[in-house]
């Protein structure tokens, strides 16, 4: 399909992970994408985020975008495309909105991503999160894994290091516990985050 539509072919791609507007296919037809192979898959021992600060552009006051943090022993779905070069080029000067290096694209240093097959895969809930007054994790098993391991040697993640993610007293803000506005208007203030090379080891 891809060389009917005359774009570039899988071995011309990389993965990369796409959280946040990133997952939006409005957001990506806006973009001027173009054909982006999309797959299912799940994160294991770091989740999706609210990152600190707000972007202008759309909506008042603005959208939050989604960053990465570990918590040890958690699991959700999560997308993964193929991008091309131009594709990967393009997702960070829409993400940077004219302010380099507000994002960096990165290879993990920790946590997991494995293909996911199972359509109904549900994450911990809030009260499956323990939390010893400095570090959160998670206090049930994983269910067992549907698809292979994707080698942390090929993927891509952006993440947010102008400042990092929100910090909730000391805690993670996850993106499937609270919703982008119930966020906004019940947690968010400026000024409260942590920094990126807290929450994240990259390499």
């Amino acid at each position: 399909m891809l060389q009917e539509l005359d774009a570039p072919l899988i071995a011309d791609r990389r993965p990369i992970l796409l959280q946040g507007e990133l997952a939006n296919p409005y957001r990506l037809q806006e973009m001027n994408m173009g054909p982006l192979p999309l797959l299912t898959v799940r994160l294991e021992g770091i989740c999706r985020t609210w990152a600190d600060g707000l972007d202008p552009r759309d909506a008042y006051p603005g959208i939050h975008h989604v960053t990465l943090a570990r918590t040890p022993g958690w699991w959700e779905r999560s997308h993964l495309g193929l991008a091309s070069k131009e594709q990967l080029k393009l997702i960070r000067e829409w993400l940077d909105n004219g302010v380099r290096s507000t994002w960096r694209p990165v290879k993990l240093g920790e946590g997991g991503v494995r293909f996911e097959h199972d359509s109904k895969l549900e994450p911990p809930s809030s009260s499956d999160v323990e939390w010893d007054g400095t570090n959160e994790r998670v206090s049930i098993d994983a269910p067992p894994p549907t698809g292979p391991s994707i080698s942390l040697d090929e993927l891509l993640v952006v993440v947010h290091t102008r400042q990092g993610c929100y910090n909730h007293r000391g805690r993670l803000a996850r993106c499937v516990h609270m919703h982008q506005r119930p966020f906004h208007e019940g947690l968010f203030r400026k000024g409260s985050s942590h920094r990126w090379n807290e929450i994240l080891t990259l390499r």
